[in-house]
């Protein structure tokens, strides 16, 4: 048993899967539970102080994000964020080519990137397949970074809208956003933005003017607030019509009873981030110290995507001659919790569609691993960390030996 076991003590590094609630955020959430719960769309004083609350909620979203209030939109996450975005401006398209020569030139045109998150490429993948919309799937090369040159060249006069990710969530590496977004005001200011970044809100900056976006997601569980409950910036006269039916809540763009205690934490979490960005200084320097190290005493290592292009706390290895499941089951054993990609897609046994878009064989995908450093992430940690991910490797190695020997 471990040192840290037996102190019951455990060292977190999977936080670009999820975060943990942040103390202030819960004491924000707790009264929304049972003291204070109205549903806001009520119109009795039980009512309006939940309506208070979202109110409050929404404002300081719209401050994080230098928009108007009117323009957030809360949903259970960044994958109904996403579907909205996306579907939303698909079906608000051919309701108005009812009327129009909208679709003169064809079906309706996304472009997007080949290492999307699954909610994103997904919901792309189901509107190519049923034949709403045609896809052009933009290259991210070994760096994991998008090209400008490609995105300009992909632009067509049928492009109705071009979706590409803040932040990678499997590799971190960050995508010149603020530039695409000028390219495509200056090409056809008709064509909407959207980007994903629910692994950026914590890191960079999110200026949705600054950003030339159209359409901002994010959710609440990776800023240290809770789980089911996500924000989509819909900057006024986008093009975009709802995708659930039912009641009149969020400007009537989302049906479904506020999720009143997940929006005040969501909230509180966006108001909180402020007071973390001296941390991050301490992040990069754990990264770099860590992916140096890493590099430099454990042979055939190897960094996945750009050093110096990638989110603060990110860290993506691969190891040649090492199964990633078997290194995550035994870093667990030591206490450390740790990914080989994607929270979403951990039960597949596919290799990761993130790392082949970089040009990796499906082997060297299964051989990567994901940490991903927290605001409380220590030196301590770090160091016992890299020691026994030094013995994993180095004993997964030999055994992978011994195999090939008796198989030959």
């Amino acid at each position: 048993m471990t040192k840290y076991n037996m102190y019951n003590k455990k060292i977190y590094l999977d936080n670009a899967a999820t975060t943990p609630t942040d103390p202030e955020v819960l004491k924000a959430m707790l009264p929304y539970f049972s003291e204070k719960f109205g549903n806001p769309m009520s119109i009795h004083s039980f009512g309006q102080e939940a309506s208070e609350a979202i109110n409050k909620a929404r404002k300081q979203v719209a401050d994080f994000l230098n928009c108007n209030p009117e323009e957030i939109i809360f949903t259970s996450g960044a994958t109904e964020s996403n579907n909205l975005a996306i579907k939303g401006i698909i079906k608000k398209y051919f309701y108005l080519s009812k009327d129009s020569n909208l679709s003169a030139s064809g079906k309706p045109h996304i472009v997007t990137t080949a290492f999307e998150h699954h909610c994103v490429l997904e919901t792309i993948k189901f509107l190519e397949k049923s034949g709403q919309a045609e896809i052009t799937y933009l290259p991210v090369y070994e760096e994991g970074i998008v090209k400008l040159e490609d995105v300009k060249n992909a632009l067509r006069p049928n492009t109705i809208l071009v979706s590409i990710m803040y932040v990678n969530n499997e590799i971190g590496t960050v995508q010149p956003i603020e530039e695409i977004g000028k390219l495509i005001k200056s090409t056809n200011d008709k064509i909407s933005f959207h980007t994903d970044a629910t692994q950026a809100v914590n890191y960079f900056n999110c200026d949705v003017e600054k950003l030339n976006v159209d359409m901002l997601s994010f959710s609440g569980h990776k800023i240290y607030g809770p789980k089911g409950v996500g924000v989509l910036y819909i900057k006024k006269g986008t093009p975009i019509s709802r995708i659930q039916d039912g009641g009149e809540q969020e400007f009537g763009l989302r049906a479904g009873t506020h999720n009143v205690p997940g929006i005040v934490g969501l909230g509180a979490a966006i108001a909180e981030i402020k007071n973390q960005k001296s941390k991050i200084k301490n992040i990069v320097s754990l990264r770099d110290y860590l992916i140096n190290r890493v590099l430099k005493e454990i042979p055939d290592s190897y960094l996945n995507g750009s050093k110096e292009k990638r989110s603060p706390n990110n860290i993506n290895f691969r190891f040649d001659n090492v199964e990633g499941e078997s290194l995550i089951m035994s870093l667990d054993m030591e206490g450390i919790a740790a990914s080989t990609g994607s929270a979403c897609s951990s039960n597949t046994l596919e290799p990761s569609h993130v790392l082949l878009s970089l040009g990796l064989k499906p082997e060297q995908c299964h051989g990567s691993l994901r940490l991903s450093l927290g605001k409380d992430t220590t030196r301590e940690e770090v160091n016992y960390t890299i020691d026994k991910l030094k013995e994993a490797v180095e004993r997964l190695r030999s055994i992978s030996g011994k195999v090939l020997e008796e198989f030959n």
